[in-house]
């Protein structure tokens, strides 16, 4: 038996026909007044059991259990352009530690996303004990590439590859893995968010992505999952920097057609 069913309880089911407008895949109809699954593949978003009024549509084999709505939950749109536009990338850290439940708050963040085709192949790794371990791996590794990387580059010229070089002394970071990459990089712009209403500096490091998707000691290290590969690693403390104001961004470009 598939651990995800659609399942609708027909006692429960008032025909409302709700479900059935939301279904992506069309695999709700209405017999005789209730709604009935068409074939037992689906994508199983879920939408049908977010919208039924009686809850009479489920999904078998969730551990987690669903949120009643209490209300509209509306962001002020100013309040979120100046999210983006203070938004800074910090490689300054102070040591103080972060709390758990702000981590499992910004791992929620990365679980509740989206993901195309209702894949849910997102999973993390927080290098909080092992970090300096695993950072001296990417830093080897990228010692040995940087002569050659100095022949193309000015800017590689120009940087020292130092213990500290991808992490900054950040008290976490957490590696974001996926089968998909888009939803791996949905999922840590969301935790992103998270971490910046805690008060937290965010950095992508994006070096040290690319060390974990190239060096087999790294992924042995991270244990990351045959099939998977590290969309995006988040480098997290609170900032031992204040900036001022915005920086300047080109003019918008777009087109109305």
């Amino acid at each position: 038996m598939e651990r995800h069913q659609i399942q609708i309880n027909p006692d429960q089911c008032i025909g409302c026909g709700r479900c059935v407008k939301v279904c992506v895949a069309r695999n709700i109809e209405l017999h005789d007044h209730k709604a009935k699954t068409v074939l037992r593949n689906c994508l199983l978003c879920g939408q049908c059991t977010a919208v039924c009024p009686k809850e009479a549509v489920s999904i078998s084999g969730y551990t987690t259990g669903q949120i009643e709505k209490k209300g509209e939950v509306r962001l002020k749109p100013e309040e979120v352009l100046d999210v983006i536009r203070f938004r800074r990338s910090v490689r300054q850290f102070r040591p103080d530690r972060i709390p758990g439940e702000v981590v499992r708050q910004i791992l929620e963040a990365g679980r509740l996303t989206h993901t195309a085709k209702n894949m849910q192949d997102v999973s993390f790794v927080v290098l909080e004990k092992e970090k300096e371990r695993v950072e001296q791996m990417a830093v080897s590794l990228f010692r040995k590439g940087k002569p050659f990387a100095d022949l193309f580059s000015p800017m590689a010229r120009n940087q020292t590859i130092g213990e500290r070089f991808f992490f900054f002394n950040a008290p976490i970071a957490i590696v974001v893995l996926a089968k998909d990459r888009t939803n791996g990089i949905l999922a840590a712009q969301n935790m992103e968010f998270v971490a910046e209403a805690n008060g937290l500096g965010v950095l992508f490091s994006g070096f040290f992505t690319m060390a974990a998707n190239a060096s087999r000691k790294i992924k042995k290290a991270i244990e990351m999952p045959r099939g998977k590969r590290a969309a995006a690693t988040l480098v997290l403390g609170y900032p031992d920097v204040k900036f001022l104001r915005s920086v300047q961004r080109e003019e918008l470009e777009v087109k109305y057609r």
